[in-house]
């Protein structure tokens, strides 16, 4: 992994500490240009405000580190605040600049073995079944001594040097004890073992890591188990690790419920100026944030929300534990920045419409901004058989894992779901900028259902209609989405206009 990192200050760092060898180094005596970003910048020496205000545009937050000797200005300290900034001594750039560099790579990868690799062990006595791939029911005898009770038939790639955090989501009977077994074979070979890890359920409790020390390789990962009773493979989780530092983004947070479902937030303080843009990830088969570069480029406060539970997320619903992980990262953030919901955009795109639309009934934004709406998440599953068939088999996932039915009540009971939140919701004074798809075959109509449930309740409604189904022109939806961005944040906070981007 190459590491972009930036140096500010009278003497080339360099030259007194041994730099990690996968770092790009960039040394400037004086910065002048934006022209580039980096991923992590360290300052050893007082800036000039023109300094400080191309930093805040060229390093990430949570990525701008400055010494302890370093003199401080006004502007310096309203950049610590807006860039998630760290004062270090000595010994912690000496361990930064040696060691701890690679946790600041760029790109950041996340995904799930893929469920449709999950095999049982051959020996296990027992039933077998499968819900969709929400999970693997095994239930039966395990055996008296620990063994293999099921594994992933692909294996992952893990480079020398690369480490890699694992979280499996799993249910069981108290009967049932398991442990993770993770094998590194040597890269071209199907016999020769680098080194095993075995974690027990007490490691499993929070996410695990593998550190590859020795040569490239992939690694073979088994769920091993003992004892009698049912066990639930759910899901297994491998992201490229920063030790700490974050989740996917550096300062990414990785929050979990008692059932072992993972909700990941991302703020930047931005400029620390109204409004708090919020942005729902939509479907995304890679791990991490949807959006960053795009609500980024607005200047302002954001807050990215990932939902990873399905292949492609699980549209932030769920339990009462877990919807009030989403609720409460939103009102942190408020907090945090001290807005009030008159100070607050939600948004969203597909799947990460439902976020945006559903928790806008708790926290009632100012605006909410969405394209290609799907709001009645039963008629979208149910549209998989007829409508479009094997288009979106997430879809059944969420119907099943939610209401453990794919019957048309079930369907019914999940729409409505929805509605009763949004229409005991007082939606007067609120605004709504609504870009969907007129032939959608996900949620048919959906766009006309949200007139009709918010008519005579003081809202305004701004919408565009494109022709197509819902995946036939996303392009089109995304330059809708950003435009509407622009004017709210022009028109409705009197700020200049953002910058043009993709959903990156």
């Amino acid at each position: 992994m190459n590491i972009r990192a930036l140096q500010l200050g009278s003497n080339d760092l360099s030259r007194r500490y041994r730099i990690c060898p996968d770092a790009e180094w960039h040394y400037e005596p004086k910065l002048s240009r934006e022209d580039r970003e980096y991923d992590i910048a360290v300052i050893d020496r007082k800036l000039t405000d023109e300094e400080a205000d191309i930093l805040s545009r060229i390093v990430r937050a949570y990525c701008l580190f400055v010494t302890e000797r370093t003199e401080m200005t006004d502007r310096m300290d309203f950049l610590m605040i807006s860039r998630c900034g760290r004062r270090i001594g000595d010994d912690e750039l000496r361990r930064l600049l040696e060691e701890e560099l690679p946790d600041y790579y760029g790109r950041p990868y996340g995904e799930k073995f893929d469920p449709h690799m999950l095999t049982a062990a051959p020996g296990f006595h027992g039933s077998i079944s499968w819900h969709g791939f929400t999970e693997m029911v095994m239930e039966g005898r395990f055996g008296e001594q620990m063994r293999q009770a099921a594994f992933w038939r692909t294996n992952i790639p893990v480079e020398k040097g690369q480490a890699i955090d694992l979280w499996l989501e799993y249910e069981k009977n108290p009967g049932v004890t398991i442990e993770l077994e993770v094998t590194q074979f040597v890269s071209g070979s199907v016999a020769a073992v680098q080194k095993v890890w075995k974690f027990s359920e007490d490691e499993l409790q929070h996410q695990v890591t593998i550190e590859n020390t020795e040569k490239d390789g992939p690694v073979f990962v088994a769920v091993n188990a003992r004892g009698s009773g049912t066990l639930k493979i759910i899901a297994l989780h491998d992201r490229y690790s920063r030790h700490g530092e974050g989740t996917f983004l550096p300062g990414g947070r990785r929050l979990v419920t008692e059932d072992r479902e993972e909700l990941f937030t991302y703020l930047d303080p931005g400029d620390l100026k109204p409004p708090l843009c919020v942005y729902f990830s939509g479907y995304k088969t890679q791990e991490g944030f949807e959006g960053y570069r795009m609500m980024r480029r607005t200047g302002c406060p954001f807050l990215l929300i990932s939902d990873a539970r399905l292949e492609g997320g699980g549209f932030y619903i769920g339990s009462p534990a877990y919807e009030e992980l989403v609720s409460s990262a939103v009102r942190d953030a408020m907090k945090e920045l001290g807005f009030t919901e008159e100070q607050v955009i939600f948004s969203g795109l597909s799947m990460g419409t439902f976020g945006a639309l559903y928790y806008a009934t708790g926290i009632r934004p100012a605006y909410i901004i969405v394209g290609k709406p799907l709001v009645r998440l039963g008629q979208v599953a149910e549209a998989e058989r007829i409508d479009r068939p094997d288009g979106f088999p997430t879809s059944l996932d969420v119907l099943w894992k939610e209401m453990r039915s794919l019957d048309h009540e079930a369907a019914e009971r999940m729409n409505r779901k929805f509605w009763e939140k949004f229409d005991n919701t007082d939606w007067s004074g609120r605004t709504f900028y609504i870009a969907y798809m007129i032939e959608d075959d996900y949620d048919a109509g959906a766009y006309q259902e949200l007139l009709t449930h918010m008519r005579g309740r003081g809202a305004s409604v701004i919408g565009e209609g494109l022709t197509g189904r819902h995946n036939d022109n996303t392009s089109g939806i995304v330059s809708w989405f950003i435009r509407q961005y622009r004017h709210v944040i022009r028109d409705g906070f009197d700020r200049k206009q953002a910058q043009d981007g993709g959903t990156e």
